[in-house]
């Protein structure tokens, strides 16, 4: 199933509320669709709720199927040169 992700989409505080973020996005959707694709995806942090309820507001579906992984600092560096791995680390709330 072919879609678009979308990596960024940062609208500057002072353009904020005017539309630009709804115009970006229908954009993307109107490429997916001309190009038969079922979906556009991306990522939005837990707390940024103002952004939460604008893309809920478009439609959009938050997905519970994913979780996001990251490789920093000394796992990063422990992985990287083929050392083993440090314990690992809880999340940050």
């Amino acid at each position: 199933m072919h879609g678009i992700y979308l990596e960024d989409l940062y609208v500057r505080p002072e353009t904020r509320g005017k539309g630009a973020g709804k115009a970006l996005l229908r954009t993307l959707a109107e490429i997916a669709v001309g190009r038969g694709y079922a979906r556009v995806e991306w990522c939005v942090l837990n707390w940024n709720e103002p952004s939460i309820r604008f893309y809920k507001s478009l439609g959009a579906a938050a997905q519970d199927e994913w979780t996001t992984f990251r490789l920093t600092g000394e796992a990063l560096e422990s992985f990287g040169s083929g050392r083993p791995a440090p314990a690992a680390a809880e999340p940050r709330a």
